[in-house]
């Protein structure tokens, strides 16, 4: 039997972020005109692969791929202690090397189930311009509590971490517009 802050600190290390220079990034949703997109951040298998024999070790992670219709279900076990725990996903062939890309697309959900790069999900959505060839023309920078270090036990507080930021963004906008409108008032009271 595994203690819990053995079990703990395992998961820990796995949901570690990663370094952004280890993040690749696709155009997601596109604006009507084309000129603008959500850029979406993911992660390449060889970056789970490394993370999983990092964090686990060369003969404690394994994981088994299972074709099905359109797809394959990735079993990716985890050796706690003495016990293999599995958590699985699945995903589609993909349209590019669809064989390859579809059972590198179920190993890095199944990873996600593990908590590895699934901080990823709670990214917010950045329009980025796009250049001639439909590339996004820059990176955004990731908000501090995405980069390495930053101690979050569970990632899903994260989502709670954002709308606060969001709403306090929103009352500094209000309290300026208020600001704003009150000048305006004072201005009109002095004509």
């Amino acid at each position: 039997m595994v203690s819990k802050t053995v079990s703990d600190t395992l998961l820990r290390q796995l949901k570690e972020p990663f370094k952004p220079e280890f993040l690749k990034w696709r155009v997601g949703a596109t604006s009507k005109d084309k000129t603008k997109a959500i850029a979406l951040a993911y992660l390449d298998a060889r970056e789970v692969y490394k993370r999983l024999d990092d964090v686990c070790g060369l003969g404690g992670w394994q994981d088994k791929l299972i074709e099905i219709n359109g797809g394959f279900i990735c079993e990716l076990s985890i050796r706690v202690g003495d016990e293999w725990i599995t958590k699985s996903d699945s995903a589609d062939f993909t349209d590019i090397e669809s064989i390859k890309g579809g059972a590198s697309s179920a190993l890095k959900r199944a990873a996600s189930v593990w908590g590895v790069g699934r901080y990823l999900y709670y990214l917010p959505n950045k329009w980025v311009e796009l250049n001639e060839y439909k590339q996004l023309k820059e990176i955004p920078a990731l908000p501090d509590w995405a980069l390495p270090d930053h101690n979050i036990e569970r990632w899903e507080d994260v989502l709670e971490l954002e709308l606060a930021r969001q709403k306090e963004l929103k009352d500094d906008t209000k309290s300026n517009d208020d600001k704003k409108q009150a000048i305006k008032d004072k201005l009109n009271e002095n004509s």
